[in-house]
């Protein structure tokens, strides 16, 4: 009976995903061609967890016409940054048994553009994308050339930004999947950006586990070598990529079903709080992104329960 029991439940979750998809989320990742008003933004896009594209909504920063690889080494070239280091490109991701966080480096701006410029070679892939307000704490030279919000926004959400984040990195640095608790505006200034998306709705089909949380170290040698982190809990992580699922391990991955799309310069994503994505971008992309922390309501209490039923049912 408690088998039959754990079917149902197993049977429930599998189903939920395709009914959630079919009243709530998109086939495509939609485009408003300006800015929304506050009110239509909480209505229709924030309270029903939907992503967008917005267009014409940088029109008017600086940024936009000024941020280039040689703006950013005459006006920050010399400042120090923080940037992390992987050898393939892929930080905060699973290896083996290990979730590795890149190493970092505090290095000159001007040492990235060279890398990203051709001018010179560093060992390894550099992202500049440390995400605890770097844009303010580290290049506030450039804080004139953009808003230090989005004014639709927090007016819709009751708040200012927790955080202003600076992007640039080569085309190799990639975001593998994830979810963050924050809704996220995504503003890109030059090049583009890739997104593969999946709903909260799809958890039943996206696999966790437990990893031993490590980091790299660079060596004078210029190689990179695994060092665990001491004493610290194992973390909760996607070991799937899903640009070449392993369907044979993961087989219930094959039933999710991932929106794709690519944000251009000038265009800014809604990506709302508990969306999996997994990001790519062009060489020398850069973009700063705002994140407002989500409101923890009886939505993010339904999506634990997701994921706590999804997790003791064993489906992942």
């Amino acid at each position: 009976m408690a088998e039959a029991a754990l079917d149902a439940v197993r049977r429930a979750l599998r189903e939920f995903p395709a009914a959630a998809r079919e009243l709530s989320v998109p086939l495509a990742v939609p485009y408003l061609d300006e800015p929304p008003t506050p009110l239509h933004f909480y209505r229709d896009w924030v309270c029903p967890n939907r992503p967008c594209i917005i267009r014409n909504a940088l029109q008017h920063w600086p940024a936009l016409q000024k941020w280039s690889l040689p703006y950013l080494r005459a006006t920050v070239g010399s400042t120090e940054v923080s940037v992390a280091v992987t050898p393939d490109g892929y930080a905060d991701a699973v290896r083996g048994d290990r979730f590795v966080m890149p190493a970092e480096r505090r290095l000159p701006l001007s040492s990235v553009l060279d890398v990203l410029e051709g001018r010179t070679q560093h060992p390894g892939v550099l992202y500049v994308q440390k995400q605890c307000s770097n844009l303010q704490t580290e290049l506030p030279q450039l804080l004139p050339d953009l808003e230090p919000h989005v004014p639709w926004a927090s007016e819709a959400l009751g708040k200012m930004p927790d955080a202003v984040n600076f992007w640039l990195g080569e085309a190799a640095a990639v975001t593998s999947l994830h979810k963050d608790h924050y809704e996220n505006l995504y503003c890109v200034v030059s090049g583009e950006k890739h997104f593969l998306l999946h709903p909260p709705s799809d958890r039943p089909f996206i696999p966790y586990e437990l990893y031993t949380p490590a980091i790299f170290q660079l060596t004078e040698e210029g190689t990179f070598k695994v060092v665990d982190e001491e004493a610290v809990e194992k973390v909760p992580w996607i070991p799937l990529d899903p640009l070449a699922p392993d369907l044979a391990r993961y087989p219930g991955y094959r039933r999710a079903q991932a929106l794709r799309c690519t944000v251009q310069a000038g265009e800014m994503l809604y990506l709302p709080a508990l969306w999996f994505h997994h990001v790519q971008q062009s060489h020398g992309c850069i973009a700063v992104n705002f994140w407002y922390d989500m409101e923890y309501d009886l939505r993010y209490s339904y999506f634990q329960l997701l994921d706590s039923l999804t997790k003791a049912s064993g489906l992942n």
